[in-house]
């Protein structure tokens, strides 16, 4: 179910009279530049593959040995 027109513009207004008309702009700002950091942060993580250090492949396969 979406909400009507009214239901939004009410939203839009009680979110108004908390924030006040002064810092609503600020909080869409920054709102959207976490999301273009987050945004960029999914694209550079896919370019490049992280790969996994020797050291570490060493660890996990010494305690499979352990267990008995």
């Amino acid at each position: 179910m979406a909400p009507g027109p009214l239901q939004i513009a009410i939203v839009l207004l009680l979110i108004l009279i908390v924030f006040g008309a002064g810092r609503v702009p600020a909080i869409a700002e920054n709102l959207a530049k976490g999301i273009n950091s987050f945004k960029k942060g999914l694209k550079d993580n896919d370019d490049e593959p992280k790969k996994l250090d020797k050291s570490s492949s060493d660890i996990s396969s010494d305690t499979s040995k352990d267990v008995k």
